[in-house]
């Protein structure tokens, strides 16, 4: 298989959430955690945004054994300077640079013609080479940006030396057949493509970032750029364990990523309790709800065998067992089942009996808890 590169921005695009400030200790935990990970690359921060940020960048990048430092820059020599200053303890390292390439950038943003746009990205990638072998090259909105000019764009800095492009969804506004055509035309229309790795960082503003970075890949990226829970600015980035395990589940399409899947629970645990951001019950991999089943048809089908609801095993994601949740809706087999873990095998008659009495209190609560059932068995004159 094909070797997708895992680039987490938790620390960097993740803590761009407002209230999600994260102290300096807290990185370092959440930075050993990412390298026990398996991820290749851990943009640590923006060193020149704050002396905090800097501090961080300058420890993580001494503390990580198999993880690429990567510090991000504007295509601004000073931001470089300071980047290059922060990582340069690391093992290994790379500079993140860029500016934005769309029509909306140029004339608004920065008031420059598409010809001076490319002269700073040019100039920006060659200092960057100047201090580091690996420079990332980003094209900030790039999803918005003409194909013809983001390949003269990633054809000219591929010449100055990046050794990775990134192709930003900075909006969140392309269609996953849209942004993986922009990753085919440019496999297909930059001249030394093959010298560079073509990276997806994909926005969740339509809530498209994690197909988008999979039709990404489809196309010739092999790198994602996301963050744990998919946290970052305004809706969010790519979701790291939704990328990881589609492409797990998905054998056909011959790629794949060195993360340790089984870390992916905790992990996310991890980083929503440092940066107070909770998951949301239904969110895919490690929500709350993910692996549980409440309604009596599923319980049924995933007691008997649990692939009959459930693509992907618990235990590979970090969560011990899939949980059978009794509420009104649930069945003979669930109630069978829990009441089974807790002492009580019932037969058929008994079952009836403790089932009728299960649905009058069910009805008046959410959820059954371990607490419930034997007060509700005893209720049923068995």
């Amino acid at each position: 298989m094909d070797n997708v590169e895992i680039f987490d921005t938790t620390l960097r695009d993740g803590e761009q959430v407002p209230g999600c400030k994260l102290d300096y200790k807290t990185k370092l935990i959440i930075a050993e955690q990412l390298d026990f990970l398996g991820v290749d690359v851990l943009e640590a921060g923006f060193p020149i945004s704050s002396p905090g940020d800097y501090k961080s960048v300058k420890e993580i990048s001494k503390l990580v054994k198999n993880t690429r430092v990567c510090g991000l820059t504007r295509a601004v020599k000073k931001d470089i300077d300071v980047a290059a200053e922060a990582i340069k303890h690391a093992k290994l390292s790379r500079i993140h640079t860029g500016i934005g390439t769309s029509e909306s950038h140029m004339r608004f943003k920065f008031n420059l013609t598409p010809d001076e746009v490319l002269e700073k990205a040019v100039i920006a990638v060659k200092y960057a080479k100047s201090y580091v072998e690996d420079v990332e090259f980003y094209a900030e909105d790039a999803g918005r940006t003409d194909n013809e000019f983001l390949a003269r764009v990633c054809e000219a800095v591929i010449n100055a030396g990046a050794t990775v492009l990134n192709i930003p969804d900075t909006t969140g506004y392309c269609l996953p057949e849209e942004y993986g055509a922009k990753m085919k035309y440019l496999m297909e229309n930059v001249k030394g493509i093959h010298k560079a790795r073509l990276s997806c960082h994909c926005h969740n503003d339509l809530g498209l970032a994690t197909a988008n970075s999979i039709a990404g890949v489809q196309n010739g990226a092999r790198q994602i750029e996301c963050t744990i829970n998919g946290i970052g600015e305004r809706a969010g980035n790519t979701s790291l364990e939704e990328v990881v395990m589609i492409l797990r589940q998905h054998p056909k399409l011959n790629l794949d990523t060195r993360i340790k899947s089984e870390m992916l629970s905790g992990i996310s645990k991890l980083v929503s309790e440092s940066m107070a951001m909770p998951v949301q019950p239904n969110k895919a991999i490690v929500g709350a709800n993910a692996f549980a089943h409440s309604s009596g048809i599923h319980q049924d089908g995933v007691i008997k065998k649990r692939e009959t609801y459930e693509i992907i095993d618990p235990k590979d994601v970090g969560i011990t067992e899939s949980s059978i949740v009794l509420t009104a809706r649930s069945g003979r087999a669930a109630l069978a089942f829990r009441a089974k873990n807790i002492g009580y095998d019932l037969d058929k008659l008994e079952l009836d009996k403790v089932y009728k009495q299960f649905l009058i209190v069910a009805d008046q609560k959410k959820g059954i808890n371990d607490e419930d059932l034997p007060k509700i068995i005893e209720a049923s004159n068995l």
